[in-house]
């Protein structure tokens, strides 16, 4: 099935399969930080690549993928721009610590890798499927380029992707500077939406 071919019933169960995993996420990464982080309700949107790389094709942000694999398989890419992961890793350090250096990227990778098990956790229990996190990887990079080679290794090579991002907030419902994305293999949606009841 082509992406442009889900219907608004579809699109609103992937939208509440995602709520739940983001909510799990969002949970992880309040214990991490010590602080409550809320979160927007997932967008699931088929957009033009085309279109997210021109939205953001300058901004420098430090991008974390973790591979899901096993039965629903995809990418979840943690997205900080470069004062929040700066800010993270120095609340996480007890010091400053370049986000480019060893350090950085491992504290960077340990985030991403409790974040995406929490959210894949739950979809897996809430769809009864086996999914497992790979080992992260982290790029400071262009948003543009790590969106890019993101949903190139999802397979997601066509003029139109599906596009699931949750925004993470803080406890006055501003922004943090990070965001959330899971970004399926084709197929992956099709058996969640099958283990759920919805064709």
């Amino acid at each position: 099935m082509g992406y442009t071919n889900f219907n608004s019933m579809q699109l609103d169960a992937l939208k509440e399969v995602s709520n739940i995993g983001a909510g799990n996420a969002a949970t992880s990464l309040s214990m991490m930080m010590s602080q409550k982080i809320d979160m927007t309700v997932p967008a699931v949107n088929i957009v033009r690549l085309e279109d997210v790389i021109e939205l953001n094709s300058e901004e420098e942000v430090a991008g974390i993928v973790v591979r899901a694999l096993g039965d629903i398989a995809g990418n979840i890419l943690l997205l900080f721009d470069g004062d929040r992961a700066k800010h993270i890793i120095e609340k996480l350090l007890g010091k400053q610590e370049d986000i480019t250096s060893e350090l950085g990227k491992s504290v960077l990778c340990e985030i991403a890798n409790i974040v995406a098990a929490s959210y894949m956790n739950a979809i897996a229990k809430f769809t009864n499927m086996h999914i497992i996190p790979s080992v992260p990887a982290v790029a400071y990079d262009m948003l543009s380029a790590i969106l890019t080679t993101t949903f190139a290794e999802s397979c997601q090579y066509d003029e139109n992707i599906l596009d699931i991002e949750t925004i993470f907030l803080d406890d006055t419902q501003e922004e943090i500077g990070a965001h959330f994305y899971y970004v399926p293999m084709p197929g992956s949606l099709e058996k969640i939406l099958k283990s759920i009841g919805v064709n």
